[in-house]
């Protein structure tokens, strides 16, 4: 039989063992690092796509659901944004090429009546659209290594966001059942990071959406040209809080004035500030900071800390980072508040002094007791008869 663990041993036993978990732990970071804005992505993807895979996948089952969502996702998120990054790299090289589809006599007549400026603004786009074309393209061997990690990185993405939709539930129950915490707590903590997930990820995209198309009307009422290919963009911009759609239909009341087209510059102008900005001003705080329970500076820091540390994917999760904190520290504050909350001093004392019994006062229960010390002399003597072989006395 094998001798039970001493307690210094079990505990040399649990420090290797969280050693091993460190070094694992420092070894994996170093091997996700190089793909973690993927991997993120994937779990935002996956959040997003779980509802519908939730009742898609109770008709044609789990693993169709999920290869039949990440197609859909290819067609709805990649195919686009691929066709906006062709269509500018065509207009960065027509633009580079002085090819300007733009009426350059009538903005620099504008400019040279109105403020008195005198520039040639041909020039000044040629070498623009060429710098664009150089931070679009730059050398082959960068072309090439991007294109490898962007292929890379895409593939990883969807083959996590498949085991995500998948397993995703199992595990997170499973944490649950892991957890330190009680039930109670743990579902608590989880349901306001869901809603603040939630609310931040869907509230942006909403919005984003609503910004760009109503944006979009405005440019075709005023007769801008490409009107799809730029409410596509004011969608994509429309995730950058402060920025917005305000770059695109901004850009083009500025560009409408200076042609000479003053009233539908104007229109334009007035339509973006009045109707477009509203959505960024009245829907995004009723979308995301009630449904997600966060002051709008904390969206806004996020967004930005997000974009800096971690590209566009820092949208989502940056204030979802900051979210999770709010919540985590709402969740101990009323969970454990009242638990480690100090008991007053006159309180200890005055309860010690209830429940500890003086000298008389124990003697007296002694007295009052049934079985107290002359029944058990009396037991005794009984059995001290019947042990001497003397019958007892009836």
């Amino acid at each position: 039989m094998l001798p039970p663990e001493q307690p210094g041993a079990m505990k040399r036993q649990q420090a290797f063992l969280l050693g091993c978990i460190a070094v694992a732990a420092a070894v994996s970071l170093a091997v996700v690092l190089p793909f973690i804005e993927y991997v993120l992505g994937a779990v935002v993807l996956a959040y997003l796509l779980m509802p519908l895979h939730g009742r898609l996948s109770d008709r044609v089952g789990g693993r169709v659901s999920a290869v039949l969502l990440i197609l859909s996702s290819v067609v709805a998120v990649v195919v686009p944004l691929a066709f906006v990054a062709l269509r500018l790299y065509r207009d960065m090289r027509e633009l580079a090429r002085g090819n300007i589809d733009l009426q350059i006599a009538a903005v620099e007549a504008t400019l040279a009546e109105e403020f008195g400026i005198d520039v040639d603004v041909a020039p000044m786009l040629r070498t623009a659209g060429q710098d664009g074309l150089d931070l679009l393209t730059g050398s082959v061997g960068d072309v090439f290594a991007t294109a490898m990690h962007t292929g890379m990185g895409f593939g990883l993405l969807f083959f996590l966001v498949y085991y995500t939709l998948r397993d995703g539930p199992a595990l997170v129950e499973w944490t649950k059942e892991h957890s330190p915490l009680s039930r109670e707590i743990s579902d608590e903590l989880y349901g306001q990071i869901e809603q603040t997930t939630w609310g931040v990820v869907i509230g942006h995209i909403a919005v984003a959406v609503m910004q760009g198309l109503i944006g979009g009307l405005g440019l075709w009422l005023a007769g801008i040209p490409k009107v799809f290919f730029w409410t596509f963009v004011m969608i994509i911009l429309g995730l950058l809080p402060l920025v917005g759609a305000f770059a695109v239909w901004g850009a083009a009341s500025a560009y409408l004035v200076a042609v000479g087209d003053t009233a539908n510059g104007l229109l334009l102008a007035a339509y973006g500030l009045l109707v477009v900005s509203s959505v960024d001003n009245f829907v995004r705080p009723i979308v995301i900071d009630r449904r997600a329970n966060l002051n709008p500076g904390l969206i806004l820091l996020g967004v930005f800390g997000g974009i800096y540390v971690l590209g566009f994917i820092g949208l989502f999760v940056g204030p979802v980072v900051l979210g999770v904190l709010i919540a985590t520290v709402k969740t101990y504050v009323e969970g454990y508040e009242k638990v480690i909350e100090p008991v007053p001093d006159a309180e200890v004392a005055a309860s010690a002094a209830s429940d500890d019994p003086g000298p008389l006062d124990a003697e007296a229960g002694a007295l009052d007791d049934p079985s107290g010390p002359i029944d058990d002399a009396e037991d005794r003597s009984e059995t001290d008869g019947l042990a001497d072989g003397a019958d007892p006395v009836e």
